[in-house]
Order: C-alpha cells, then sequence, then structure tokens
C-alpha cells in the first residue's frame, strides 16, 4: 500500500478518531484538524505516540494550508444537542468547511471525501432511501442548519467536480453508534445506554414506533475508506445498516442488556423528527463490495462496556 499524507478535518470527533486510527494502523501520515467544540483530546491521546500522526487545533471555517494527497471532511456537530446550540455555526462549518476543504484539494490535487449524512433526506416519503431520492426537508425548521448545510455541502462537492475537476467523494451516513460517542450528544443509543447505567428510566420521544437503522462504526468507517479509494465511483452513496428496529425496540435491548430494572417513558417528540430511517445499499454493495457485518446485539456490547467505563468514572 502507497504511504499517502492524509488531512481529516473533525478527526477528534467520534467518527473522526475511529478513521484517523484505521489510517495511522495502515502506515499513513495523518494530519488531524479538530477545533474541539463536540470532538476531544481524550479521543486520540492514544495516537499522539505514533510518529506518523500530528494533530492541529484548527476551525475548518478558516481555510488551511497543508500538502495532502488525500482529504476526508468531517468536521461538523452531528447531534441535534450540539449542532442546535449555535444553529448559524453549524451552517458556516458545513458551507464555508466545504469551501475551504474543496479550495485546498484543488490547490494541491487531492481527493476529497465529503462526510454527508441521512439527514438529507429529511423526514422521507420513499422508504427505504435510494441515493436517487431528493429529500423532504423543511428548509427553516429546527434541525434546518444540519439538512440544509449538508446539502448545500454536497452541491459545492459537486460544483468544484464540474467546473474545476477537483476529485470528489460522497459518503451518506446513517444512524452510526458504538465507543467514543459523547455521553451527553442526545443520540438515542448514547442515551438510553448511559441513562440505563445510571439506573434511570430511558426517555422515549413519541411512542417509540419510529424507526432506525444502527450501523457499528467499525462498519462505517471501512466503507468509507473503500469509497476514498475506489476509482471510477464518486457517489453519493449510502453507508448504514439496512436492518430497522423501532425505538422502543432498542430501548428493550439496552434495558435487558444492562439489567438496572429501568423502565420506559414516554416524551412528545420533537418538531421535525423522521418517522423512518432506512439506507437502501444495494449501491454500496455494487460498487464497493460492502455491507454492514456487525449486527445491533454485537455492537451493542461493544458500547455498553465502553460507557460503562465512562460513567464510573463520573
Amino acid at each position: 500500500m502507497k504511504r499517502l499524507r492524509i488531512l481529516v478535518t473533525g478527526g477528534a470527533g467520534f467518527l473522526g478518531s475511529h478513521l484517523c486510527e484505521r489510517l495511522v494502523k495502515q502506515g499513513h501520515d495523518v494530519i488531524c484538524l479538530d477545533n474541539f467544540f463536540t470532538g476531544s483530546k481524550k479521543n486520540v491521546e492514544h495516537l499522539m505516540d505514533f510518529k506518523n500522526f500530528e494533530l492541529m487545533r484548527h476551525d475548518v471555517t478558516f481555510p488551511v494550508f497543508v500538502e495532502v494527497d488525500q482529504i476526508y471532511n468531517l468536521a461538523c456537530p452531528a447531534s441535534p444537542v450540539y449542532y442546535q446550540y449555535n444553529a448559524v455555526k453549524t451552517v458556516k462549518t458545513s458551507v464555508m468547511g466545504a469551501i475551504n476543504v474543496l479550495g485546498l484539494a484543488k490547490r494541491v490535487r487531492a481527493r476529497v471525501l465529503q462526510a454527508s449524512t441521512s439527514e438529507v433526506y429529511g423526514d422521507p416519503v420513499v422508504h427505504p432511501q435510494t441515493e436517487s431520492y431528493w429529500g423532504n426537508v423543511n428548509p427553516i425548521g429546527i434541525r434546518s442548519c444540519y439538512d440544509e448545510g449538508k446539502r448545500v455541502a454536497e452541491t459545492l462537492f459537486y460544483d468544484y467536480h464540474r467546473m474545476n475537476k477537483v476529485d470528489i467523494r460522497i459518503i451518506r451516513i446513517f444512524n452510526t453508534y458504538g465507543p467514543r460517542m459523547h455521553p451527553n450528544d442526545g443520540r438515542v443509543v448514547s442515551n438510553f445506554i448511559v441513562q440505563a447505567l445510571q439506573g434511570h428510566d430511558l426517555t422515549i420521544y413519541g411512542n417509540g414506533s419510529q424507526t432506525r437503522s444502527f450501523c457499528y462504526v467499525d462498519d462505517l468507517i471501512e466503507g468509507m475508506v473503500r469509497l476514498m479509494n475506489v476509482e471510477g465511483f464518486i457517489g453519493p452513496v449510502n453507508i448504514g445498516n439496512p436492518s430497522e428496529f423501532t425505538i422502543k425496540e432498542l430501548a428493550e435491548m439496552v434495558v435487558q442488556k444492562v439489567a438496572n430494572g429501568s423502565k420506559l417513558v414516554f416524551r412528545d417528540l420533537p418538531s421535525d423528527d423522521p418517522k423512518q430511517r432506512k439506507p437502501d445499499i444495494r449501491l454500496a454493495k455494487e460498487k464497493l463490495q460492502w455491507e454492514p457485518t456487525i449486527a445491533l446485539e454485537q455492537g451493542l456490547d461493544k458500547t455498553i462496556e465502553y460507557f460503562r467505563n465512562i460513567v464510573s468514572e463520573k
């Protein structure tokens, strides 16, 4: 394998840290860029002893000047708690961040991958969601800063590709979970696990019948790396686990595994919360020979073990 110099923006976040670890262990020179708004140095401190790993504090809304072969653009808060905290900043991170990494890729002739999201499909009226579906997105809702920011980023990537021949890749990430998720990020898997480990009741928004598809982080990173390194295919491509579960089923599974006597309590559903989310991954299977290998039961065990250590430290 050729040794590459690779920039990962948002590299100290949940997904970014797993990606950096994978690339470092493959022998690449990795620059991890993060402003530590949602990312954490703890996520990458185990990589600091590697000579081929470099940590840079930087905000992607400002230009960055480095010589690299590949860029993974993962910088953006990805949970509602954080992306709604400063909605304008979230839009800037997606849009100006995309412009800056695309400008860098154009200058140094690097291949650049955009970590997009299933949120570009909004509250879908097509199920499961294929890459050809244009989405059903509220442009002025409380989630719009994230949804529309990511949609504009995809537009920018394609326009830089068409106008300037920038070598792009676009991955649409569906619900992903695993170790190094932030315990307070408001995502359903981490919420349920932390509540159960603390002996609290599990909070379900709505009646729990809304569905999600949960992809373990190792599977997601494998799909991302495959897309970056495949020739002749730029995406967009869905990467996620098509096994569909209701939120209530997930909660019951966590309660059973943690066995702390937690009960389920129900609250009102937040605005614009999608009722269904399931990827059609036929394109990923065809173009990347990728499909998830880690079942929810197995992935939850690994994630609960991680959070058990985190919660016990507090």
